[in-house]
């Protein structure tokens, strides 16, 4: 595709998973595309939104679409951020006009990485025969708000992945920003069910598109022999 593409790494992966971004910008370079890497993003501002704390929202996300305004596509390794640019922007400015213009136009190319590489590249993974089975686990932004389901799950079978779905593959993993600290027990009650239910499909590993979701699930793995990994690692592995 023509224009200059942004990776916008995320918080998350930005401080705890590095190798997100690095297998995010590898997959974006076999599609063809060299993506820039803003120097100066910071938080989308997600957390102090979720919170209604939006006073507090604005100034990240008026930095957010000022840094990402020079790029013809956003690439987002993860739902919960794309989504928050893409739908909870334009509430955020509603009171705004000039902001929520610019928000709107951010919004209209802003894509989560999976979304982008089946719906606007040729690019698909090359098999491999061996790969382990995976089961997926469906972020609630990702799945609810930006409502895509069978894009990472069609990466990952292109890549050899087998794949075994567990039994509600689309209910949240617990973390759900902030409540995952507000209210633990009941945060952490929710995430012993998905990873008692992925495990329960046999599968060795357990793959998400979200890097919140896969904190929030690599942190209480325990006992569960489970190995809980991003898309975007498992299709440059």
């Amino acid at each position: 595709m023509s224009g200059r593409v942004a990776l916008f790494a995320t918080c998350v992966v930005d401080q705890i998973y590095p190798e997100i971004g690095e297998a995010t910008r590898h997959l974006l370079r076999q599609a063809g595309i060299e993506p820039y890497i803003p120097t100066d993003q910071v938080c989308c501002g997600q957390p102090f939104f979720n919170s209604g704390l939006w006073d507090d929202a604005r100034p990240l996300a008026e930095h957010t679409i000022e840094v990402l305004e020079p790029y013809d596509v956003v690439i987002v390794p993860g739902g919960s951020c794309a989504a928050m640019i893409r739908h909870s922007y334009p509430h955020l400015f509603r009171e705004a006009p000039a902001w929520l213009a610019r928000a709107r136009r951010l919004a209209e190319r802003t894509f989560e990485l999976t979304e982008f590489l089946v719906h606007h590249t040729s690019w698909r993974p090359q098999p491999r025969e061996g790969r382990p089975p995976v089961t997926y686990h469906d972020s609630c932004h990702m799945y609810r708000m930006l409502r895509l389901h069978d894009e990472p799950r069609q990466l990952l079978q292109a890549a050899g992945y087998p794949l075994i779905e567990m039994k509600e593959p689309d209910v949240c993993c617990g973390f759900g920003g902030l409540f995952s600290m507000r209210m633990p027990e009941v945060s952490n009650a929710i995430t012993a069910e998905k990873l008692r239910q992925a495990t329960a499909t046999g599968a060795p590993i357990l793959a998400t598109a979200d890097a919140g979701c896969l904190m929030q699930m690599r942190g209480l793995l325990n006992e569960h022999g489970l190995r809980v990994e991003h898309v975007a690692v498992l299709l440059t592995g």
